[in-house]
């Protein structure tokens, strides 16, 4: 992976579908981004993608095998792959819905008997499980002959759990894998992996051993063909240090309400001191197809901090309400608030841009959201259609939207650091936090003779970036 910025879109969300996301990457975004991650693109019955069918197809409605390989010529890929569950209407599931035990796929899925000797889990070991939706993490299905029985779901009900440790599923999978390394992808995020490991009476998230298990033969399908992984998961932050530790690749979840802590209340302690124990071998991000995550600064921020912090998102972001991060609106995770990184920092074009250095000057390579990308504030005649909280940070962009939003003067600020981020070379060197008041932050990059530092006035938004010029052999200075 280059240490480049990289963009996180949907397939249909730059335009109308992938030969459009290609034409927008080439014509915008070539100076300031080395990489795209394609949200999923397969044939799905539900979550926007994320409950995939297949994996052997192109959903036709955004392009073909062909556009996703020509998008990896020019960009560094990531895509992804659900490792906990498969759709509901796939062939597999439909199949076992069809035939019982007499169908081959029927390992594959987590039916109360065979989680439980008599197939029965109590309401006490399923309130142990660890989940985000407020309901028990099991389905009921009815088969034709009026029969029903327990499924284990942990997500929507759309997205039946696998088994991951069953043969069959390793095979199906294998395929899968084996298809998609083959695709020009340099990265393949393991989706909700953290929820594959279901034993009764724990709480059934990333136990060990089992889950670096898993880890190792969904790389072992992936490796030869030079693909990374990078497991996905929201939580405390330990869990990120041990993934780090196993040299995977992972994500910092924990900058986000880091970053809003510290531009509301005008205050770097809390962050520095993530900066300085963060895992090195992340990626970062400000924004998702998700919401901000709040789970995920558990430890790093005080209960009151995190209060405050969620009480400014829905003072200061721009038409954000409680109610679209709750289950009237569909919300996912609980742990959530839904709003786009733009509207919860007031539409301030100083602040926004604040945020953005700071995550570009964090250890890792930084994603961009790409309602993000222009600076998009929360769409909530969207929302209001769909009665899904997470809309209000999906917009969707046309071609001519695109054109107009691209000359918005913060996103043409975001445009110059993004290129600046990409393509200077201290980012491959030495990171340091410099000394500095509390109300300041000041972050530095060397690789000798390149050295630049970040400063930023935590009160006023103020930016400035110092940097090594090798022409003139002398330090600059640029507001970002």
């Amino acid at each position: 992976m280059q240490n480049r910025v990289q963009l996180i879109t949907y397939p249909d969300s730059l335009g109308g579908n992938m030969m459009e996301l290609h034409y927008v990457l080439r014509r915008y975004l070539a100076g300031a981004v080395g990489g795209v991650h394609i949200l999923p693109f397969y044939p799905s019955s539900a979550d926007r993608g994320f409950a995939p069918l297949t994996y052997h197809e192109v959903d036709p409605i955004f392009g073909s095998w062909e556009d996703i390989e020509k998008i990896g010529e020019d960009f560094d890929l990531i895509i992804d792959f659900m490792v906990n569950h498969i759709s509901r209407q796939s062939v597999f599931f439909q199949d076992y819905i069809e035939k019982g035990t007499r169908s081959e796929y029927a390992d594959m899925f987590l039916y109360f008997d065979k989680l439980s000797p008599d197939g029965e889990i109590s309401e006490e070991e399923l309130a142990k499980v660890y989940t985000r939706k407020p309901r028990p993490p099991y389905t009921v299905i009815e088969r034709a002959d009026g029969s029903r029985e327990k499924l284990w779901c942990t997500f929507d009900y759309e997205q039946i759990d696998v088994d991951v440790t069953s043969p069959k599923t390793k095979e199906v999978f294998r395929n899968f894998l084996i298809r998609l390394a083959r695709s020009r992808a340099k990265m393949i995020r393991m989706d909700a992996f953290a929820y594959t490991t279901i034993k009764i009476g724990t709480n059934c998230f990333f136990l060990e051993p089992q889950v670096w298990e898993t880890l190792e033969w969904l790389n072992e399908y992936v490796s030869p063909f030079g693909v990374e992984i990078l497991p996905e998961v929201h939580e405390h932050y330990r869990y990120h240090h041990k993934i780090a530790e196993h040299g995977y690749w992972t994500y910092d979840f924990a900058l986000p309400m880091l970053v809003l802590h510290t531009l509301y209340h005008h205050t770097s302690a809390r962050l520095r001191h993530w900066l300085e124990i963060c895992p090195r071998n992340q990626v970062t991000t400000l924004d998702t197809h998700d919401g901000i995550g709040v789970v995920d600064v558990e430890d790093l921020l005080t209960t009151d901090e995190i209060e405050r912090t969620v009480h400014g998102m829905f003072e200061k972001g721009a038409n954000t309400r409680k109610i679209y991060s709750g289950p009237e609106y569909q919300n996912l995770d609980v742990y959530q608030v839904n709003c786009t990184y733009y509207s919860a920092l007031e539409c301030n074009d100083d602040s926004y841009i604040a945020a953005r250095a700071i995550q570009f000057f964090s250890p890792g390579i930084p994603q961009v959201y790409y309602v993000g990308l222009l600076a998009g504030e929360n769409d909530v005649e969207l929302v209001e259609r769909t009665k899904n909280g997470r809309d209000i940070n999906r917009h969707n962009y046309t071609l001519d939207e695109i054109a107009a939003d691209i000359q918005k003067p913060v996103v043409q600020r975001l445009l110059r650091l993004m290129e600046f981020r990409s393509t200077y070379p201290a980012f491959k060197g030495d990171f340091q936090i410099e000394e500095a008041p509390d109300d300041h932050l000041s972050l530095t990059w060397h690789l000798a003779p390149y050295k630049t530092t970040l400063q930023v006035d935590l009160r006023s938004y103020a930016s400035h970036i110092r940097y090594y010029e090798s022409r003139s052999r002398r330090m600059k200075t640029m507001v970002a």
